[in-house]
């Protein structure tokens, strides 16, 4: 009886449960999110393709220095022939990568990387203080590696990948036996380093293992690289800056806000960051990001009709971007937000209030005329018209042609930069022309329009498959766009973007239909990842590559004429390029940076 008491009283109280309303219940169990004992910082869910080749592993603490184009992955046994010697060849001023595996059958604790001071026969030295260690993380994506024939439209995939990209940096680390950790090593060649061989150490020790040694030899050559800020490659990456306020929970624009942007945009400036990104309107890009660009210029409609403009946000962010080395251009945008939606403040009611203006509209130029007087004069206070470009972005031609129209009619002198689909209709009107990879213009009409001062880029998003910097992309990807910058005669790279972060930037790269990492390329904290660091290796040889045809024009030397006609005629597969085998890209990019060097010992 008493068992049937229980029972029964049990039952009691699961059916009231069930049944009984309650105030704040979430009653679909499925939208309810999963609670763990502790933070993990990584997934840890990817299963091996094939558990039999861990039986052939040691015991032992495995280390490897490998090729940093390609990815390698967290449960998989590494398929390459082991190597303990690092052998690379570098500019002064330069950074050279390379990247370690560390993997064992068992787990490895405490894992430690040391590395010694680099030294030539003359006893001069490299301090090991140039040298950065970054343990590399995985992130979650909704396409497998190197996966090809997609679209801005959503994966056929329904399960994820992992995939390593993200930098963190360590003290020691714990290896889960039968998996693989990659680390990258960064080595910063001082710019008033002595030319020559220098070499040194790694070393990687393990709790309870035998540690390993491995070499370093670092051949200097006389050329030196300038500092990023003298670049000529423009880099603009779109940036927003409300993405670290949300995911710190900080106050806009507050001076801890600020604080962390001055770290955030330095990864930028180091990789020659060229354009500041700000915002005229709000959300020009019709809500489709995480956390919405607010404006950085607010427009106030006044009691009596009249409009202002309030710049302080506007300052603040170009200011801070100017301090850190982002100092070239800036670009505002947009006269034509998507759906010209523009949203101002009604000064008599206090809200924010919304209107539909397209270009061909005499409201609009009225409007926009208004807004363009003012912001010259705010500019022109400033020092800052020079550099200052209105920004258009992928709009049908009518609208866009009109803008171009209200723009250049207000004052001549107004720049104006345009992303998108190259139209012959465009290329005289626009200042800086950014193309999307695939519809480009030929490479004679990039340099007709160098020959009349403009400036001509190109740009990827979630398109094209290949080549790009989705956190899925083969690495060698991300060099060989720096090669094709300047096989095309262009004269920089766009992407968007440089930190659209989704919910999850940390550990989930995916963000709505797109290839996962299209909307960032940094991750929190102003930590860098293999994409972005394969994406500055190819600016730098965009660097080389013009610095060694300026001064090859000066040389009488025969071999140096030979070796400029190599590379003219090895750069241009690159803009024929169209089946972007990673082998073969990686063959090409070899090629040409034998060439690079080779020439580096010449002039």
């Amino acid at each position: 009886m008493l068992r049937i008491y229980c029972f029964i009283t049990v039952l009691f109280f699961y059916v009231t449960a069930s049944t009984q309303p309650y105030k704040g219940e979430i009653k679909d169990s499925t939208k309810v999110p999963v609670s763990y004992p502790h933070y993990e910082s990584e997934y840890t869910f990817d299963v091996c393709t094939n558990t039999s080749l861990w039986q052939s592993q040691t015991r032992e603490l495995n280390a490897s220095f490998v090729t940093t184009d390609k990815k390698y992955f967290r449960t998989e046994v590494p398929e390459i022939e082991k190597s303990v010697t690092w052998e690379v060849t570098g500019w002064k001023g330069e950074r050279v990568n390379a990247q370690i595996l560390v993997w064992s059958v068992d787990t490895l604790n405490q894992v430690r990387v040391e590395v010694s001071d680099l030294k030539n026969s003359a006893g001069q030295s490299i301090s090991n203080n140039n040298f950065q260690l970054d343990k590399v993380c995985y992130v979650m994506s909704n396409y497998p590696y190197n996966a090809k024939g997609f679209d801005c439209g959503p994966s056929p995939y329904k399960s994820a990948f992992l995939m390593p990209d993200r930098f963190e940096t360590f003290n020691r680390f714990d290896v889960p036996g039968k998996t693989v950790r990659p680390v990258w090593l960064a080595a910063n060649i001082p710019a008033n380093a002595e030319a020559g061989m220098y070499t040194g150490t790694v070393i990687i020790k393990a709790a309870d293992k035998k540690a390993v040694v491995m070499n370093i030899r670092l051949n200097v050559q006389k050329q030196v690289l300038p500092s990023p800020r003298n670049w000529h490659h423009r880099l603009d990456l779109w940036q927003n800056p409300w993405v670290l306020s949300q995911y710190y929970h900080v106050k806009p624009w507050g001076d801890e806000h600020k604080s962390m942007l001055k770290k955030h945009l330095q990864l930028y400036a180091d990789a020659g960051g060229t354009f500041i990104t700000t915002y005229g309107v709000h959300s020009p890009w019709a809500d489709n990001q995480y956390v919405l660009e607010e404006a950085m210029i607010e427009w106030i409609k006044q009691k009596d009709g009249a409009w202002k403009f309030d710049y302080s946000i506007f300052d603040q962010y170009v200011e801070l971007a100017m301090s850190v080395g982002i100092d070239e251009a800036i670009t505002i945008y947009t006269p034509i937000p998507w759906g010209n939606r523009f949203r101002y403040i009604n000064e008599e009611t206090g809200k924010h209030e919304y209107q539909s203006w397209t270009p061909e509209t005499e409201v609009f130029k009225s409007v926009w005329n208004v807004f363009l007087n003012d912001l010259k004069k705010h500019l022109t206070q400033k020092g800052w018209l020079n550099k200052t470009y209105i920004g258009i972005n992928e709009n049908p031609m009518e609208q866009t042609l009109a803008a171009v129209k209200v723009v250049k009619q207000n004052w001549p002198g107004w720049k104006i930069t345009y992303a998108g689909d190259w139209h012959k209709e465009l290329d005289t009107l626009l200042d800086d022309y950014c193309y999307l990879y695939g519809k480009e213009s030929t490479v004679e009409k990039a340099k007709e329009r160098a020959a009349k001062g403009f400036t001509t880029t190109y740009y990827v998003c979630c398109n094209p498959d290949k080549p790009n910097n989705f956190v899925f992309s083969p690495p060698v990807e991300g060099r060989w766009i720096g090669w094709y910058t300047s096989a095309h005669h262009y004269d920089g790279f766009l992407r968007w973007a440089y930190d659209a972060w989704p919910q999850d930037p940390v550990r989930d790269a995916r963000f709505g239909s797109w290839g996962a990492g299209d909307s960032y390329l940094i991750y929190p904290g102003g930590n860098s990842g293999i994409r972005y660091e394969k994406l500055r290796e190819g600016i730098v040889d965009y660097e080389k590559i013009r610095i060694l045809r300026e001064k090859a024009v000066k040389s009488n030397n025969k071999k140096v004429k030979e070796l400029i006609h190599e590379l003219d005629t090895h750069l241009a597969q690159f803009v024929t390029e169209k089946t972007f085998d990673t082998e073969k890209m990686t063959r090409d990019l070899d090629k040409g940076k034998q060439i690079l060097r080779e020439l580096s010992e010449l002039l």
